[in-house]
């Protein structure tokens, strides 16, 4: 939702020094103005925070102002619906982000970038990545989860992917509809790649996709090689929780 959005790009400002230059209130304000001034009830928005003009150099104090930039996109249609037999992704070669840069949103995008070129190279439609001991990371702009036949989801430990907002929002989402999902637990945890063989199922999740079902994983079926039916029940949930909330 916005506010996580909010929340997130003034931490990530605050972490690397760009001062915020206004307040969240005026931000809600010129972002709903934006989007009015588009008038597409269905639309993608973009906030951009920058250090704003100056030098060529990397010293801040060369871009005493900083500049803010909204933009508002047409929203394509969720993954599942364009892609109804499911998603194929492959492990990535790029290596996984340092935990400080992994939870900052940034432009600094040459890893995610290299990650879509990489799916796009290999015939599939996304990539994950891992870390150094073999645990599972992010996509390239998507989060990565399991759901285990013992009816627990899972998504990797936070400290070396992004926060993303819209599976921070699904985990809420999953603790409050158990009955719905027939989830008894969402977690965040360490998992080794070795478990990725023993899900029921694998999903992406994120803002444009909402929740992606996984059929193909390394060239192997992930369980029935079909879309799973809990990644099903948790896509209308996030769908109705988007048009609701």
């Amino acid at each position: 939702n916005w506010t996580a959005h909010l929340h997130r790009l003034q931490d990530s400002a605050a972490s690397i020094h760009i001062p915020f230059p206004v307040s969240s209130d005026e931000l809600t304000r010129l972002v709903l103005e934006t989007t009015r001034a588009g008038g597409h009830r269905d639309c993608l928005v973009r906030v951009f925070l920058s250090r704003g003009p100056g030098g060529f150099s990397v010293r801040p104090s060369e871009c005493p102002t900083p500049h803010l930039y909204i933009i508002a996109s047409c929203l394509g249609r969720p993954f599942m619906e364009t892609h109804p037999e499911g998603a194929r992704i492959r492990s990535s070669s790029i290596p996984l982000k340092s935990p400080f840069f992994a939870r900052i949103k940034s432009c600094n995008y040459i890893p995610n970038v290299l990650m879509a070129w990489e799916a796009e190279q290999w015939g599939v439609d996304f990539t994950v990545s891992f870390d150094e001991r073999n645990c599972l990371g992010e996509g390239a702009t998507e989060s990565a989860g399991l759901v285990m036949s013992d009816g627990r989801l899972l998504f990797p430990s936070l400290e070396r992917v992004l926060p993303g907002t819209t599976m921070l929002r699904l985990v809420e989402l999953v603790r409050e509809n158990s009955d719905r999902t027939g989830l008894r637990e969402a977690a965040f945890e360490d998992i080794p790649r070795a478990r990725i063989a023993e899900a029921a199922e694998f999903i992406l999740v994120g803002t444009t996709i909402d929740v992606a079902s996984v059929v193909e994983f390394d060239g192997q079926p992930v369980g029935n090689g079909k879309p799973g039916p809990v990644a099903a029940r948790l896509n209308q949930l996030l769908q109705e929780d988007i048009r609701t909330n």
